[in-house]
């Protein structure tokens, strides 16, 4: 008697590879031009507009990187330790006018200017003060050590922030340390979300009893927040191809982008893929990727479309390996490839030849100290608790089959999907 499959994959026709849609949308679309100017407390999540070359070198004086003792270079001791008189004391944020004098030392503080004539400075707790009040210090120091010269970080003119930069936290406080107020980005991405499906609530409306909360749109405008773009709730569409089609249509050119999920797939009451045909252009449908298989885009009055799956986990895996990309090149932004992680498996899994699959893991520490991965104990593109009680992706690539416990495998975490 025929069997029926529960693989998703079981219908026939060619399907795209994960690196090749992702080719094909982010050359499909064009980075809008508009731009703005914000306060740099603001500038984090944004598309940075223009290159930033340094306005000042970094640091911008030459300063000492420790407590201590600072001398010239030709008073360095040698052979063996050498007292000196203490010759003056210099603070973080004073000045250093005087040259230090030969035969001397002068006390000095982290990120205080080092004097004229020192090179070097000796670290206080490699010090002693002798009995006569002398301070003794030791030999064998290297010439220029524990200073940090002008520009020994960024030096003035390099360009330090490149246009089409996503900005995070660390180059915001770059841009800080050249003094800037204010930097020029990209506007936000404008993104139309809706749902689709007659089996949805939102949630805080009524729900029939055959009806599920709408989870999908909560998680992806999140998701889109997090990307720094500008959302627009546009609800549940219901399961009827001409307003489906007329829905889409009438956000299309107020929007950057069109994100739905649900309604992808090949069944009777999929409606997305032949609504966007109907008032648009399909330039791509089935991706050879688990979960997450049918991933719908299109074109529509000139605005890109993303159709993701209605199952939580393959929407989430799908929104991180298409829409993120598609975001980042509407906002003319450098890519951002990710880079798994490898560490060591703790499962065994199967896979089909050809398609690249995604496998929900937490992380715990092997009897060697080393990190492992354990795969959800559950299968199921619908299982939100799959992504709620575990650390990250496992991603498996088209050429493997086969997973045992030691394999090396590449882990992906959820924070830096993001």
């Amino acid at each position: 008697m025929a069997q029926l499959s529960d693989d998703c994959f079981a219908f026939g026709g060619s399907m795209m590879s994960v690196d090749e849609a992702v080719g094909l949308i982010t050359t499909r679309v064009h980075a809008i031009a508009d731009l703005e100017t914000v306060a740099l407390v603001d500038a984090d999540g944004r598309v940075l507009a223009r290159d930033i070359a340094a306005p000042l070198p970094l640091p911008p004086f030459t300063n000492s990187a420790v407590d201590g003792y600072a001398v010239g270079d030709a008073d360095l001791p040698r052979d063996r330790e050498q007292a000196f008189p203490l010759d003056g004391r210099i603070q973080a944020g004073g000045l250093a006018q005087a040259p230090i004098k030969p035969g001397h030392t002068a006390r000095i503080f982290t990120g205080a200017p080092m004097p004229p004539g020192a090179g070097t400075v000796f670290m206080q707790e490699d010090v002693r003060i002798d009995v006569s009040g002398k301070i003794v210090l030791p030999s064998g120091l290297k010439s220029g050590a524990n200073v940090r010269p002008a520009g020994e970080d960024i030096p003035l003119g390099h360009i330090a922030l490149r246009a089409g930069l996503r900005l995070r936290p660390q180059h915001v406080a770059l841009a800080a340390a050249f003094g800037l107020t204010r930097l020029d980005v990209v506007r936000r991405i404008r993104v139309a979300v809706f749902s689709t499906g007659n089996e949805l609530a939102s949630p805080g409306e009524p729900r029939a009893a055959s009806q599920l909360f709408d989870s999908n749109r909560f998680m992806l405008m999140a998701m889109l927040r997090r990307l720094g773009c500008e959302v627009s709730d546009l609800g549940i569409l219901r399961d009827e191809r001409a307003s489906l089609a007329n829905g889409l249509k009438q956000v299309a050119g107020h929007h950057d982008l069109i994100l739905t999920t649900g309604g992808v797939s090949t069944g009777e009451e999929d409606h997305v893929k032949a609504a966007v045909e109907s008032v648009g252009s399909l330039v791509l449908w089935r991706m050879a990727i688990k979960p997450g298989r049918p991933v719908a885009m299109g074109i529509i009055g000139g605005t890109p479309l993303i159709g993701l799956p209605g199952n939580p986990v393959a929407s989430f895996v799908t929104f991180v390996h298409v829409v993120r990309p598609t975001v980042l090149a509407l906002a003319g932004g450098l890519p951002e490839p990710l880079a798994p992680i490898p560490l060591r498996a703790a499962f065994t899994y199967r896979k089909k030849l050809g398609r690249r699959e995604y496998v929900r893991a937490s992380l715990r520490r092997g009897q060697d100290g080393a990190l492992e991965a354990i795969k959800f104990p559950r299968e199921g593109a619908g299982l939100l608790s799959s992504l709620v009680e575990t650390d990250g992706l496992i991603e498996l690539g088209e050429d493997i089959t086969r997973v045992e416990p030691g394999d090396l495998v590449g882990f992906l975490s959820y924070a830096n999907l993001l």
